[in-house]
């Protein structure tokens, strides 16, 4: 339960250690990124969900920071169109995810359908309790064609988010981002916990674990998210290497076999 896990925790850590730590880990990131392009056997889909001020937007420029973007999408979802609405609700989703090679953030996701939907009554029970099943279903297909998927809940406490709403409203560059919309939101505090609390449980599953991250230090939301990723790409290095070497040996015959036909 989300009550039971404290969105303060930062392991012990100062934030130039905490820094220091996830800047070494972005080099591994950004070497195992380009293995994993080259390669062309997997692909790399991060969810990223959480409450309005718990850190999408930071954790994706801290992401991108260290990865080459010409491989990497940012796909964001807001309210369904017409047309996306005259389909399943996951139709969507599919033509945005990543394919061999690629890699792509989610900021928000297919879990909106059962939060927001669930939260406003937008949708009777009877249809996003079966979104659960769907979405295992989902992603279990992503994972058996190679898709590597990391989900990740930015934690934040109830206080935490009013400091950071109430500071937007001082900086003139976040006046941008001020809406009523995210004051109202907040009284919906406990209902979006509960409905947290069930897609955490009933959406984690051994192809795509739910990492619940303690967001109330920017600082430490990075590191962790960075230290994941990392421990996810990891152990499919030695096969990338493989099947590159593999093709190394075939392009060069290819090579040698084209320069005997050339004179001179």
């Amino acid at each position: 339960m989300l009550k039971d896990l404290n969105p303060g925790e930062h392991a012990g850590l100062l934030k130039e250690e905490a820094d220091a730590m996830r800047a070494e880990l972005g080099k591994k990131v950004e070497d195992l990124q380009e293995l994993m392009f080259a390669a062309s056997m997997n692909s790399l889909l991060i969810v990223l969900q959480g409450i309005d001020t718990s850190g999408k937007d930071g954790s994706i420029r801290s992401i991108l920071s260290f990865v080459n973007v010409q491989s990497c999408r940012v796909e964001s979802f807001k309210q369904p169109t017409p047309l996306e609405s005259s389909h399943d609700f996951l139709w969507r989703i599919h033509s945005k995810t990543p394919g061999n090679g690629g890699m792509t953030i989610f900021n928000r996701s297919h879990y909106e359908d059962l939060l927001v939907v669930r939260v406003h009554d937008i949708v009777p029970k009877s249809i996003w309790k079966k979104r659960f099943d769907q979405i295992n279903q989902f992603e279990d297909l992503l994972s058996d064609s190679g898709t590597i998927i990391l989900k990740f809940f930015l934690h934040i406490s109830k206080d935490e988010q009013k400091e950071r709403l109430l500071a937007r409203e001082e900086n003139a560059d976040k006046s941008w981002k001020l809406s009523v919309g995210d004051w109202q939101e907040r009284e919906l505090w406990k209902k979006y916990e509960e409905a947290y609390n069930d897609v955490l449980s009933k959406c984690s599953t051994e192809a795509a674990p739910w990492r619940v991250v303690p967001a109330n230090h920017k600082w430490f939301r990075d590191l962790a998210i960075m230290e994941a990723i990392e421990h996810a790409l990891k152990p499919y290095k030695d096969d990338w290497h493989d099947h590159l070497k593999k093709i190394g040996v075939v392009r060069k015959k290819e090579l040698e076999e084209f320069r005997a036909t050339q004179k001179g």
